[in-house]
């Protein structure tokens, strides 16, 4: 997927950031960083162990080209932007072969929307409504799986 600051004048690659093995790129999967990423619903604590796309470049390659993303899996980008404060944010799906679940995340840890089953490779822009610090892709459909909703509280280690 790839990510497009409304703000920035580059598009950039979403739902995904810093590629493993067997992503398409050049990256090496030494190089991956992950986090372990919390979710506060009414149904209880959801954990993800996630990438971390934490740079400009990590987030423009996103989860593109990735065909499989673990159950619990996924990539967070974070600070989003890297370069600044909280802003809105536009996604997409180019070079995206799996379905995501796009959770925008307020500067307070809160859920602000969440793009559901965003369709692979499509192009169609995904916008988060409000600024955002921060976004998790997860496996599409996992959210609703889990019943996470906006205005759930989402933890890591910042």
């Amino acid at each position: 997927m790839t990510v497009r600051g409304l703000l920035l004048p580059l598009a950039l690659c979403a739902l995904s950031a810093g590629c493993a093995s067997g992503s398409g790129s050049d990256n090496s999967a030494a190089a991956v960083r992950t986090m372990t990423v919390t979710i506060a619903s009414k149904n209880g604590a959801h954990p993800f162990q996630v990438e971390q796309a934490k740079t400009a470049d990590e987030q423009e390659r996103g989860l593109m080209f990735r065909m499989e993303i673990p159950v619990n899996g996924g990539m967070m980008f974070w600070p989003y932007p890297p370069d600044g404060p909280p802003r809105e944010a536009s996604f997409w799906m180019k070079n995206t072969p799996s379905a995501l679940d796009i959770i925008f995340i307020r500067a307070d840890g809160t859920i602000a929307h969440i793009a559901a089953n965003a369709v692979p490779f499509d192009e169609t822009p995904l916008s988060s409504g409000e600024p955002v610090g921060a976004v998790l892709e997860i496996k599409g459909g996992r959210a609703a799986a889990l019943g996470i909703a906006e205005g759930d509280k989402v933890n890591w280690a910042k």
